[in-house]
């Protein structure tokens, strides 16, 4: 069995720990690695490795350190399937979702590419007699990204990392202990790149030696994804030992079905954004609020198409579902199946025991749908992270969008109906910080920030566009006066000299 390295200072290495967490191919069950779970001295070297590439890497002139995004950008290109078929078998994405992964992972890359222009400065000539000020963009040092197994390579190396570098910072990541080849892989991919050793590290470990990050004080940030209450610990220790801090937690989303929405496309839309990724993702759709004159109708749509997605291994190519995670993670989605059915929920569609003839020890939910869940079940309030999708329903727009609005997480929120008062207003008063008006998973392009609201974020600047770039940089305020004959023969020298 395939024991996994660490990567720190440009090498990989063996850990020394007694301590490995096993990876799964979930679509088999079987186990097809182990990552080492780092010793706190080996999460050490792997900053100080970063520390000190940072001096050389911060100096390189930015023309030249977006060149080696240029070419990871090409070397994804070139490893798309490998790198597609990697996270299927340790992530469980049916192949298009999977792909997807990988191509939002290159979205990121290109996106710092624009690091030249987007580090631009602003000046302002004569801002008072004389005297110029120019402010610049500078790289911070060493910063630190604790990823998620639902995006193996979105998230660390789309989201976290290329961002990071271009702008002259160094990282280590925490790869997911569930998923960490794919990232390990796009590490490779990069050395290739010719990125300079000690600019990105890698590590697998346990929560307890990654209290670090939070502490060390060669860190100066830390990039979070993952569950709220961990988040929580991650901002307030990291912020306590002065450091920026975005942690992106939970999310249940919900859309809004107004009576004028198109019963198919709506349809078609809710399927995708619920059951994709096997609603692994912090942008699902498991909560769809219908207005009760049509919701009968609608919710034979959902379900005559629930029960018609394919699931299946994830690499096989026609397969429309894969497995979630873990088998610890189906029975925890399981164990959320039958609260909701205590709580009163009705049970339309059940996912529970789903046998792939041939692939018996996967990890197999099949899609779940629960009527008439109401917002005072936890089932409906709280992210259960599987496909299962909850229906709630309401008499009209107004009861809606307060049911909605009345959800403690708030990452993306969705409107479906042809009218455009209605979208107008949901779009203004969502608390939804991603909205989508048709669009069942609004998540922006990469220049554009992943903005989720309240218990869905923490943090002043969110991931990606130019709070992603403002994230990593701090500004420089220059002011610059120079002297004529006359005034260098001045004796005196007031306060507010030239400033006034």
């Amino acid at each position: 069995m395939k024991k996994l390295q660490y990567f720190a200072g440009g090498k990989w290495l063996n850990s020394q720990t007694e301590r490995y967490m096993d990876v799964f191919n979930p679509s088999t069950g079987e186990v097809i690695a182990h990552a080492p779970c780092c010793t706190k001295n080996e999460v050490e070297f792997a900053i100080e490795s970063a520390a000190a590439a940072f001096p050389e890497w911060s100096q390189t002139p930015v023309m030249r350190r977006v060149q080696v995004l240029y070419k990871l950008r090409e070397l994804i290109d070139q490893h798309m399937d490998e790198l597609t078929e990697l996270v299927c078998r340790e992530n469980g994405k049916s192949w298009g979702d999977a792909q997807g992964d990988v191509l939002k992972a290159k979205e990121g890359t290109e996106h710092a590419i624009a690091a030249p222009n987007l580090m631009l400065g602003e000046s302002l000539m004569d801002a008072s007699p004389g005297v110029d000020t120019t402010i610049y963009r500078e790289p911070i040092g060493v910063f630190c990204g604790i990823a998620p197994f639902n995006f193996p390579a979105m998230i660390p190396m789309g989201w976290m990392l290329p961002m990071c570098i271009a702008t002259g910072n160094t990282m280590v990541i925490k790869a997911a202990s569930m998923t960490p080849m794919t990232c390990m892989r796009i590490a490779e991919l990069y050395q290739e790149a010719g990125l300079p050793d000690g600019v990105l590290n890698i590590v697998t470990c346990s929560r307890n030696e990654a209290e670090l990050f939070m502490t060390h004080p060669k860190v100066k940030g830390i990039t979070f994804v993952g569950s709220t209450s961990v988040g929580k610990h991650v901002y307030a220790l990291a912020a306590q030992n002065g450091k920026r801090v975005q942690a992106l937690t939970e999310a249940k989303n919900h859309a809004l079905v107004l009576e004028d929405a198109p019963i198919a496309r709506t349809a078609a839309g809710i399927i995708n954004a619920a059951f994709g990724c096997a609603g692994e993702r912090c942008m699902a759709l498991p909560a769809v609020v219908i207005v009760e004159s049509i919701a009968d109708e609608l919710i034979e749509a959902i379900t005559e198409r629930a029960k018609a997605l394919r699931v299946g291994p994830a690499w096989y190519k026609d397969t429309e579902m894969g497995p979630v995670v873990t088998a610890a993670h189906r029975d925890f989605v399981t164990g959320w199946i039958e609260t909701g059915l205590k709580e009163g929920a009705k049970l339309v569609l059940d996912g529970r025991n789903y046998i792939v003839p041939g692939f018996e020890g996967g990890f197999y939910l099949g899609p779940t749908i629960l009527d008439n869940v109401t917002s005072d079940m936890t089932v409906g309030t709280e992210e259960i992270f599987g496909p299962v999708l909850c229906i709630k329903r309401v008499k009209d727009f107004e009861e809606g969008l307060t049911m909605m609005n009345e959800n403690p997480f708030a990452n993306g929120s969705v409107i479906f109906t042809q009218n455009g008062y209605y979208a107008r207003e949901f779009a203004r008063r969502t608390d939804g910080g991603m909205v989508g008006v048709n669009v069942g998973i609004p998540v922006p392009v990469g220049m554009f920030p992943f903005a989720g609201h309240k218990d869905s974020f923490f943090g002043d600047l969110h991931c990606l566009g130019k709070d992603g770039l403002r994230f990593f940089t701090e500004s420089k305020c220059v002011t610059t006066r120079w002297f004529d004959e006359e005034e260098l023969k001045r004796e005196k020298v007031d306060s507010w000299d030239g400033m006034i």
